[in-house]
């Protein structure tokens, strides 16, 4: 019987494309089901989080770790644009010095959970661990090559 030993870098792509996957469909749900109108901002993370789910799902068909360059700079960028979008609801000078982005502004928090888990939160844990996966792969196979 042939052994073969898994690769932990298919692991973590596919992890990577579930993470987009699951922040797709979880922003769908808010704007879809739940009706939540997304900012200026929101739709922002939603064009760098979305090629996400296509590019990581054949990344994972094909095998192919080389994406993960590409895909840590779209989380990079994505992350922080998550980060400016959650300082803009949480912290107060930021908050009461928005600009008005649109039809919803971007300080408004259609969900609080726990006090501090809104929208922009949940995109940014989305992008630290796609983030986080693709810098590990890529690092992994800088190694083995």
């Amino acid at each position: 019987m042939i052994e073969t030993k898994k690769d932990s870098r298919e692991s973590y792509l596919f992890a990577a494309w579930a993470t987009s996957i699951i922040a797709m469909f979880g922003s769908l749900y808010f704007s879809e089901i739940r009706q939540y109108e997304p900012c200026l901002l929101c739709w922002y993370q939603r064009i760098l989080m979305y090629p996400f789910a296509l590019i990581l799902g054949i990344a994972v068909v094909k095998k192919d770790y080389k994406i993960t360059f590409y895909t840590m700079i779209m989380a990079a960028v994505g992350g922080l644009i998550s980060l400016f979008h959650y300082s803009l609801q949480k912290v107060p000078f930021m908050a009461d010095n928005a600009d008005t982005c649109g039809r919803v502004p971007c300080t408004g928090q259609y969900i609080n959970w726990l006090g501090f888990i809104t929208i922009p939160f949940l995109a940014l844990t989305a992008f630290i661990i796609i983030f986080s996966l693709s810098m590990l792969i890529w690092k992994k196979s800088k190694e083995e090559a």
